[in-house]
């Protein structure tokens, strides 16, 4: 009789062990917003690369006490003042202190800087778990257009404690970085945000839809995409699509997305389509479906938007701000305007709608430029940040 066959399994160690990670935001899908998608493309890319992630948010008011997952912490929460469909995290300072004296993250991450981001950077800290942090959202800017103006300097106060108490902040593009400098924030690191290019892509486009907008092959749809809010200078879409109307050109406007400004826009423009919230394969046509992407905001941090018109083949007009002034050269992949030039902005879009050529030439660069910006690249820089973090901090201990 033969003896049974022994196999040894030799233990393999991998050269870069997993990380235990907590990931604190305010938003997540399925709120539709920047912070939400990126934030959640960065959980699931770095759980498939075989990390332990925790994720903490705030429980939305649909979802059943018991509902968490087994890798998430659900708090409570409240809505957002200027934008009662999504919901800030309240303060969790015991419950995240109890998780984490049980469980110990190697790290925690705080992508939003509200009352939840403030509660988990306070635990952390007296737990000795190091913090990173994401620079995300221009608070500061937005009081300005609320009337909050008076604010503005105690909410840039608050924000620069904040993030520097983290080990280090993640900001999207140099030019933020630059003006963070300026305002005493430190420890800043440019990572920029990607896009899915199978996702969004100009194969998308889809005529039909069109036809339901009122388009034919010689029509130059116009398309927003993004909160349908004051902070997004959407006047400024209108009046561009109601002057290329009045010199004649054949032209349609579309909105995208939903908002507090959403009645008002109608008012302003009743001719406009407002095709609402679209997630998934019915945004990527909607973006494939249009020829313009329109952009005209100033609050973005980065505006993931643009990456996404981009890749779907676009011509992008916008201002020379965020991603747009990170990744455009004018008049190859897309145009910038100097922010708040009003009237360059309104002729650039009209010479462009005039020149299918010249728009042809650029949807084609635009779209070779988001091929070079995939969301692999980005996840492997902010792997090597959070895994430089965790070693620094246990060669510190040891």
């Amino acid at each position: 009789m033969k003896e049974p066959l022994s196999i040894e399994v030799e233990r393999i160690v991998p050269d870069k062990p997993s990380l235990r990670m907590a990931v604190v935001t305010e938003t997540y899908p399925p709120d539709v917003n920047g912070v939400a998608h990126t934030i959640s493309i960065i959980v699931k890319g770095l759980r498939e690369r075989g990390h332990e992630i925790t994720l903490i948010r705030p429980r939305r008011q649909e979802e059943p006490i018991h509902s968490a997952m087994p890798d998430e912490l659900l708090v409570r929460g409240a809505p957002i003042p200027m934008y009662k469909q999504l919901r800030m995290g309240l303060p969790a300072l015991g419950s995240l202190r109890k998780l984490w004296t049980a469980n110990r993250p190697d790290l925690v991450h705080i992508a939003t800087q509200g009352p939840l981001g403030w509660s988990a950077a306070r635990a952390a800290h007296k737990l000795g778990i190091p913090v990173s942090s994401d620079f995300r959202t221009n608070f500061h800017a937005y009081s300005q257009l609320y009337g909050l103006g008076w604010l503005k300097s105690t909410i840039v106060s608050y924000l620069r404690k904040f993030h520097n108490a983290a080990r280090c902040t993640m900001v999207p593009t140099q030019r933020l970085k630059d003006e963070l400098v300026i305002g005493g924030f430190e420890r800043l690191i440019v990572v920029p945000r990607g896009v899915d290019t199978e996702k969004f892509s100009p194969d998308y486009r889809n005529n039909q839809l069109r036809e339901t907008w009122g388009a034919d092959p010689k029509t130059t749809v116009l398309l927003s995409v993004g909160r349908l809010a004051v902070e997004k200078n959407l006047s400024l879409v209108i009046n561009t699509y109601t002057r290329l109307i009045h010199a004649g050109a054949k032209a349609k406007l579309v909105f995208v997305g939903d908002g507090p400004e959403a009645n008002t826009l109608q008012r302003l423009c009743p001719d406009a389509i407002f095709a609402g919230t679209r997630r998934g394969q019915e945004l990527a046509e909607h973006y494939a479906s249009a020829d313009l992407f329109v952009f005209p905001s100033l609050t973005e941090t980065f505006g993931n938007v643009t990456l996404e018109a981009m890749a779907s083949g676009l011509c992008v007009v916008a201002y020379d701000h965020a991603a747009a002034g990170q990744l455009i050269v004018s008049e190859k992949n897309g145009l910038l305007l100097t922010p708040n030039d009003e009237e360059g902005f309104i002729a650039a879009t009209q010479a462009v709608t005039n020149n299918a050529i010249h728009r042809n030439e650029i949807r084609l660069q635009a779209r070779q430029t988001a091929q070079n910006n995939s969301w692999n690249i980005i996840l492997s820089r902010t792997e090597e940040i959070f895994r430089s973090l965790v070693t620094l901090n246990n060669s510190k201990q040891s």
